[in-house]
């Protein structure tokens, strides 16, 4: 009986073991690969050291600021509006002129204001006559009641003498009884007619007084309104409130523009502020009278955070910078301008280069470097302000370790990088 022997198996049994040594050195050779590891109790990597971002941790002065871009916006601007409306007739000035207080920029027409005022005029005319009216009315009125009374004085001047006289004669049989009672009832009747006549100019006076004073007013209402309708005339020639440019103009010969809408705006060139929009996160640290450092040109300027916007849209808000006493010459609406803004004073810290690494570990954790420069670990770490150039750091570290501070991409999974 001969002896067994071995069966080579063909096909890719025959070559797996081969196979499988060539893929392991192209990993090696392509820079790391994952395997289980006892060491650390977690998960390897081996990578070639050259490829990452080291750096030591150090003490040194941390400056609290974060870097904004902004635009040039005037301090103060103005926006015209079409008080009365109406039809473009024509643009006295195109955008981008100076202009001066007080000069006509848009004329408008506006028919139905015009009848109105040609109306209210016709009204007031009107009522002007009727108070000139009534007032000869009522001073003939005076004038006939004061002739009267005149006449009535006079005939008891009158009659009390002759009843005088007659009171002597009736004595001495010279006039009779009768005559002399005639006498004395007729001055008693212009006494009481007197009387009446006083009531009448008094009352009449009243009246005349009331009825003047009302109609007076009614007319000095009516004036009034016209003037008014004739500044809303005025009106319709649009003109500049301040000095300053015509940034925008929106006002075509033959457009219709409703009453109270906008058509223009004036900048003022008395001065400049700078608008900014940072990320919400620094919204609780911002306040009012912080500073904020600008290069434009050669120099460097300060500008002050004036006013918080603290409504948030697209995770942002708005701040409004101004110059200090020194203020740039040259500068232009629109111009854009990087900025260090300040959100604390400057302080002693330890500090990491702010690399890719936060935004994989949100700065809870990094990989800090072996003494034996051979590997690192994943060690938690606790971190604070942060600026584009460094990171504070609060707990876990110490002056003179060296850490990984680039990105950590699919490393985030690994608790420890060998070093090839």
């Amino acid at each position: 009986m001969g002896m067994d022997r071995k069966i080579e198996k063909a096909g890719w049994t025959k070559h797996k073991r081969w196979i499988g040594a060539a893929a392991v050195a192209l990993l090696l050779a392509g820079g790391g690969y994952y395997a289980a590891s006892g060491m650390g109790g977690g998960q390897t990597i081996r990578m070639a050291q050259e490829r990452l971002s080291v750096a030591a941790v150090q003490e040194g002065q941390f400056e609290d600021f974060i870097p904004v871009r902004g635009a040039v916006e005037p301090l103060t601007s103005i926006f015209l509006d079409a008080s009365e409306g109406g039809r473009v007739e024509r643009r006295l000035v195109e955008p981008g002129q100076p202009v001066k207080a007080g000069q006509p920029l848009v004329e408008f027409s506006n028919t139905q204001l015009q009848l109105q005022v040609l109306g209210n005029e016709v009204q007031v005319v009107e009522q002007q006559n009727q108070l000139r009216s009534l007032e000869i009315s009522l001073e003939s009125t005076r004038l006939s009641n004061k002739t009267a009374l005149v006449q009535v004085e006079y005939e008891i001047v009158r009659l009390g003498r002759e009843l005088e006289r007659r009171s002597t004669l009736v004595k001495t049989s010279a006039v009779s009884e009768r005559e002399y009672q005639d006498t004395r009832d007729e001055l008693d009747y212009y006494k009481n007619r007197r009387a009446v006549l006083l009531e009448t100019v008094s009352t009449t006076d009243r009246m005349r007084a009331e009825q003047y004073d009302q109609l007076a007013k009614s007319t000095a209402s009516l004036e009034q309104q016209l003037e008014i309708m004739r500044r809303s005339l005025d009106n319709l020639t649009v003109r500049a409130p301040v000095d300053g440019i015509l940034t925008v103009l929106d006002a075509e010969i033959g457009q219709n523009k409703t009453r109270g809408e906008q058509i223009g705006r004036i900048d003022r060139t008395d001065g400049f502020k700078v608008v900014a929009q940072v990320d919400e996160f620094y919204l609780s640290r911002l306040e009012v009278g912080q500073s904020a450092e600008a290069a434009i040109g050669s120099g460097s300027y300060r500008l002050t955070v004036a006013k918080i916007y603290p409504q948030v849209r697209d995770g942002q808000f708005r701040v409004d910078l101004e110059f200090g006493d020194e203020k740039p010459a040259g500068i232009r609406p629109g111009q854009t301008l990087q900025m260090r803004l300040r959100l604390g004073a400057t302080s002693t810290a330890l500090l990491i280069p702010n690399g890719g690494f936060y935004q994989d570990t949100g700065g809870s954790w990094i990989f800090v470097v072996d003494p034996s420069g051979e590997f690192a670990t994943k060690r938690n770490i606790k971190v604070g302000r942060r600026n584009t150039q460094v990171i504070e750091v609060e707990e876990g570290l110490a002056p003179g370790e060296r850490v990984i501070t680039s990105a950590y991409g699919d490393m985030v999974r690994m608790d420890r990088i060998q070093f090839n």
